[in-house]
């Protein structure tokens, strides 16, 4: 066991706990944040992702103890009242089938908007391969994450 302090989602953490233990389990059973998902256990399948200082990491096989001093940010700091463009997009494109794997969606297209304001479609494609929807919602997802670059960049031109 470890004290392991981290910031999570704005706000300052300490637990005790494994440091070999995944991060997931973590956010999940120790910070109580339910969220994030468990999906396949071995970084294959998206379900699981969060932002680890910015980048988006698989959960599943992250240590927590790579956490130890950093900044993580799960679904439920994305923002504060799901108001996010992504989060917008996904309810206006009406995306989820399931909706299992989209926290994971959203949080890697995030990272895609925030990196790449103005994607084109294979630019999503190759930046959401490593998500999987077991609903097949790929064309809603796309669809979304370009509403959600045309709501976000209408946002930055207000602040100008």
């Amino acid at each position: 066991m470890a004290s392991i302090n981290f910031n999570i989602n704005g706000k300052d953490q300490s637990i005790d706990v494994d440091p070999q233990m995944p991060l997931l389990w973590a956010i999940r059973d120790v910070v109580g944040l339910k969220g994030t998902k468990y999906g396949c256990g071995v970084a294959q399948c998206g379900a699981c992702t969060v932002h680890l200082n910015g980048e988006a990491v698989r959960s599943c096989v992250t240590r927590v103890g790579r956490a130890n001093g950093q900044k993580i940010m799960t679904i439920e700091g994305l923002s504060e009242n799901n108001n996010h463009p992504l989060q917008l997009a996904w309810q206006e494109i009406d995306v989820p089938q399931c909706g299992y794997c989209h926290s994971g969606q959203i949080m890697s297209a995030a990272v895609l908007l925030r990196e790449n304001p103005n994607p084109t479609d294979q630019d999503i494609d190759n930046a959401m391969a490593g998500n999987i929807c077991r609903c097949g919602t790929y064309l809603r997802i796309r669809k979304a994450i370009h509403l959600a670059a045309g709501g976000m960049q209408q946002k930055v031109g207000k602040n100008e």
